[in-house]
């Protein structure tokens, strides 16, 4: 429906309008009025290519069609004119629907675009498929309709099937009863190894995974960043020694961040894991923000 519309009048760029006041008006009547004014113009060599499509249907469609049915433009222009305002009543909708269904997660700090998954499926099928082409467009170019059957796929899979469905920039998963989107750059390598941490009073970049800082912490200490290997074990202050698996079940955490959870040792010791203040020990947290949106 978007592509019958046409290319729109006016719509939103940057900061700012881009208007086309000129797009009902022929280009025999910006012709003739140039030449009555004496104005000079350039035009594109390209113009005359037929291996264009557009320039196929100017020079060979149009004028057979206009032949045939003088109203031709007139009647095309009025459907492109009712498909813009189906347009808009979809995205109207749209925008009603992304009110219920877009929620707060716990996880606000992955800075990553969420869908509440229970809401969205209280929608009819052709609903979610709107809302989603609506919420989508700001993130990634939309597939074609042939290729839905992806979102269908994920959204009837089990719920331990940590369902993906792959995007043009990205991907939505499903983790924690919401929907995710994932941008390109979070599956980027990440460089597992240890990584020291001399200046801890200053912020640490971590090569494809955002920036840490020390939210509270002691000097004199050794620290050093790294990632989970798995069978890790940190004491937590009345609970003693608990696995990190286990804590981050507690917690909650989607299983797509969780190799990317930066944790900070102390001398060979884990003493905090990266946004979980209740997963440290001796006083030691760590702030972390990951790779968002490009």
């Amino acid at each position: 429906m978007k592509g019958l519309a046409g290319m729109p009048g006016e719509r939103m760029l940057g900061q700012g309008r881009l208007v086309r006041p000129l797009l009902s008006t022929s280009r025999q009547e910006l012709e003739l009025y140039a030449r009555s004014k004496r104005l000079h113009w350039i035009e594109d060599p390209s113009n005359e290519n037929l291996e264009f499509s557009r320039n196929y249907l100017r020079q060979r469609i149009i004028p057979a069609l206009l032949a045939r049915w003088p109203q031709t433009q007139v009647s095309l222009a009025r459907t492109a004119s009712h498909m813009a305002e189906a347009q808009e009543l979809l995205g109207e909708l749209a925008r009603i629907d992304l009110q219920t269904v877009k929620a707060s997660s716990r996880f606000e700090w992955l800075r990553l675009p969420s869908l509440n998954f229970a809401a969205l499926l209280g929608l009819s099928p052709v609903r979610q498929r709107n809302l989603l082409r609506y919420w989508l467009a700001d993130f990634t170019l939309l597939p074609e309709t042939g290729h839905w059957d992806g979102w269908d796929s994920l959204r009837d899979a089990a719920s331990d099937a940590m369902p993906r469905w792959r995007l043009a920039s990205g991907e939505l998963v499903r983790a924690n009863d919401f929907l995710w989107f994932l941008p390109k750059n979070w599956f980027d390598s990440l460089e597992l190894r240890a990584q020291p941490w001399v200046h801890s009073q200053q912020a640490l970049d971590l090569p494809g995974n955002g920036r840490i800082w020390l939210q509270q912490g002691r000097p004199g200490k050794v620290l050093e960043i790294r990632y989970r290997q798995g069978g890790e074990v940190i004491s937590i202050p009345g609970r003693g020694r608990r696995d990190l698996k286990r804590l981050l079940n507690e917690a909650g955490i989607p299983s797509f961040v969780r190799y990317r959870l930066p944790l900070l040792y102390a001398d060979n010791v884990l003493v905090a894991v990266a946004n979980l203040p209740h997963c440290s020990m001796n006083g030691y947290s760590i702030g972390w923000v990951p790779p968002g949106l490009r």
